[in-house]
């Protein structure tokens, strides 16, 4: 590796990015399309769908956020961030044409590359669906390269919802199913009432054939991994994308720690099979 490319493959290291594009999801909710501001960097960084970066705002702290952008086109980095805490709350103050940094990126994505070919179950529930939003869009740029998409999620309320014009947009290419359900509706709702697990007796699934993607709330995939199950896909098909607190990224802090894995090195994206002890556990 040439000292170009192992520069920006150091952990330590913070490259400023520009604020080129601010869009609101929803209340306190807001994707911000990055771009970083030394050409070198912009060259060199790479991802694949489901790792993230800690996104640095100088002089106040970093927080780790998954990239939602398409891995192919890694000039423009989007992140989605919600106003929930010290940090997130002061980024949701800055505007087009203000800095981050960007750390990273970390831990493991998703398995598309030994997807192909396969039919692609994809689950997520609550505001938990940034994670798989890039491979997402990563397997309908290659529609060809996959079987049958199925998308299935679940939101508390309609207010929930996020990516409203992207779900619209996916359930327009061939051979792709979008499902989407609320648990508790308003008289807005025109879809599935219910939680997500209840959206699985509503799709035809081909176990051998398919692989399935899950992201969301811990619960959602200690409720609803155990059905898929059942329906014939074996627990090393289904893949995981789970959520702690990371704050170095590199396994030092040990916050991410889960039972004997980091997720901020050993996920964030886990086969279910390796976790199933694990989740629900608190103190592991």
């Amino acid at each position: 590796m040439d000292a170009e490319a192992d520069s920006m493959a150091n952990p330590y290291v913070i490259y400023p990015a520009t604020i080129v594009g601010k869009i609101r999801e929803a209340e306190d909710i807001n994707t911000y399309r990055l771009r970083f501001v030394d050409e070198q960097a912009r060259r060199q960084f790479r991802f694949k769908a489901g790792q993230f970066n800690m996104v640095y705002l100088f002089g106040v702290g970093e927080v780790a956020i998954s990239i939602v952008s398409d891995p192919d086109e890694p000039a423009l980095l989007d992140h989605t961030i919600r106003a929930v805490g010290r940090i997130t709350k002061a980024i949701a103050d800055l505007r087009t044409g203000d800095v981050l940094g960007i750390r990273g990126p970390f831990g493991q994505g998703w398995p598309l590359e030994e997807a192909r070919g396969r039919n692609m179950v994809i689950v997520t529930g609550g505001l938990g669906c940034a994670p798989v939003v890039g491979a997402i869009e990563y397997i309908l740029r290659r529609r060809t390269q996959y079987g049958s998409v199925t998308i299935l999620h679940g939101v508390k309320t309609p207010q929930d919802l996020l990516y409203r014009e992207r779900f619209d947009a996916w359930r327009r290419f061939p051979d792709t199913e979008v499902l989407l359900t609320s648990d508790q509706p308003d008289k807005s709702w025109s879809y599935h009432i219910g939680v997500v697990t209840e959206l699985f007796e509503l799709v035809s699934i081909d176990p051998p054939k398919s692989i399935v993607l899950m992201c969301g709330p811990e619960i959602m995939m200690r409720l609803g991994v155990p059905i898929l199950i059942r329906r014939g896909i074996p627990a090393t098909a289904i893949y995981v994308s789970l959520e702690r607190h990371m704050e170095c990224g590199i396994g030092l802090c040990g916050h991410c720690q889960m039972g004997p894995y980091f997720l901020c090195k050993d996920g964030p994206v886990m086969r279910y099979d390796r976790v199933a002890q694990w989740l629900g556990r608190t103190g592991v």
